[in-house]
């Protein structure tokens, strides 16, 4: 029956049923959720331990101490807050202080994502994600390794150019031994200019050549420290001592690389292609006779077009090795466990999610309990106190009615003892004592 008289309708008994279930419900869950929520603080507390322990750079006491305050206040700090939004938010009826509450525990969440999530991850996959930093210098040094190799190797083509120039004039210097350009067979001027050149070419040529064995020893010994890094990504031991060895290999392999940047060649044949036409000495004119002379200065001013011809085919050739892309100057720089998990974080995402629920796992607690909160409000909304109590309730009520009614009885008794005492004590005073007299 309501208080009105009326008996509560079908839905109001079912909502009122739902409520008693899901309060008993909650009682039940209430006998062990602190104890859960501290499980999950110490658990977020020991991971932020190994995390802050690894940025750390002191040693002994005073780091283990640093390192125990922090993760012991992280975990304090965890604990209380998740206790304060699991009591209060979801016990909160207007929505002012629910959209407050809710707002509350958001900043709450990222001040904890802040000083202890990003250490859980870096406990979780610091020494994965160092290995990460380590692979990722490997392919950069192999990328620039393998950029300089084929700038050399460009460079090393152009030695073609030249040795066809070369060829060239000799070809010509043949035909002028013959008579066949100037009309005058023998070693005469235009044969001592085509001579010269074909030296010029010669000497560039060999100089070119000699470069081949070092570019390919330099890329072998490149290879070879490759190698020896990659085994260090993987090796078995601590992650911080292999980047130790990791960092001392990149030294060398970057100078390596740099000594592939010097053995092109194409800044030399660029040099000489310029100076190819520009260093000519035109040598005196030996023809024994006038038509003879005009002849050889007609021939060597076809050779000079022929000079500033090729050697502008040379400098074009060598521009554009020039002009390819250089590699990427790389340096090796080691990184904290911490650092490599936020930079390689989108490798990392099963521990980040990990490292991030150990935290935040209570805010689905919150809202699991005001939704409940909420079905149990509604389901006693517009009820009295009397509908709402069970036998177990209204027991417990008849037995406190009986305890106070006792207790009220007993405070009768002993009020009129204390009434007879008093009384008893007055009518001796006014009785005659043994002398007669009155006391």
């Amino acid at each position: 029956m309501r208080d009105d008289g009326k008996t509560l309708t079908a839905a109001e008994a079912k909502g009122l049923r739902t409520a008693k279930e899901l309060e008993g419900h909650l009682h039940w869950l209430n006998s062990f959720t602190p104890a859960a929520l501290g499980v999950l603080a110490t658990a977020s507390g020991i991971y932020t331990y190994l995390g802050v322990s690894s940025l750390l750079e002191d040693t002994g006491a005073i780091k283990f101490f640093a390192a125990v305050a922090y993760s012991l206040a992280v975990s304090i700090g965890i604990f209380v807050f998740w206790s304060y939004i699991l009591r209060l938010l979801p016990s909160m009826r207007s929505s002012g202080g629910y959209i407050g509450l809710t707002i509350a525990m958001f900043i709450g969440s990222a001040a904890i994502i802040a000083m202890s999530s990003w250490l859980n991850a870096a406990a979780l996959a610091g020494a994965a994600a160092v290995e990460r930093h380590l692979e990722r210098t490997v392919l950069d040094y192999q990328s620039a390794l393998e950029q300089a190799h084929e700038i050399a190797l460009s460079g090393q083509a152009l030695g073609r150019e030249v040795r066809r120039a070369r060829e060239s004039f000799e070809a010509l210097a043949e035909q002028e031994r013959a008579g066949d350009l100037s009309g005058t067979p023998g070693q005469g001027a235009v044969f001592r200019v085509l001579v010269q050149k074909t030296d010029e070419l010669r000497s560039l040529e060999e100089q070119i050549e000699s470069q081949e064995a070092l570019i390919e020893q330099a890329y072998a010994n490149g290879n070879d420290i490759l190698g020896e890094m990659r085994a260090l990504t993987v090796a078995p031991g601590r992650v911080d001592q292999r980047s130790l060895a990791f960092s001392e290999e990149s030294v060398r392999l970057a100078g390596t690389i740099a000594n592939l940047n010097q053995y092109s060649v194409a800044p030399l044949v660029a040099r000489a292609a310029e100076d190819l036409p520009a260093s000519v000495v035109l040598p005196e004119l030996d023809g024994r006779s006038a038509e003879v002379r005009e002849a050889q200065s007609s021939t060597i001013s076809s050779v000079m077009t022929a000079l500033d011809q090729r050697g502008q085919s040379l400098l074009n050739a060598a521009n554009e090795v020039l002009e390819m892309e250089p590699p990427v100057e790389t340096a090796y720089n080691p990184v904290s466990s911490a650092d490599a998990v936020i930079r390689y974080a989108g490798n990392f995402v099963p521990s980040w999610a990990g490292a991030i629920a150990i935290d935040l796992l209570p805010a689905v607690l919150v809202f699991v309990l005001a939704v409940t909160q909420a079905t149990i409000r509604s389901g006693r909304e517009g009820l009295s106190i009397e509908d709402t109590m069970t036998l177990t309730d209204l027991r417990a009520a008849i037995n406190a009615m009986r305890d106070m009614d006792a207790s009220m009885a007993d405070a009768d008794s002993s009020l009129k003892r204390r009434l007879l005492d008093s009384g008893t004590g007055r009518h001796e005073e006014d009785a005659p004592g043994g002398d007669g007299e009155p006391r």
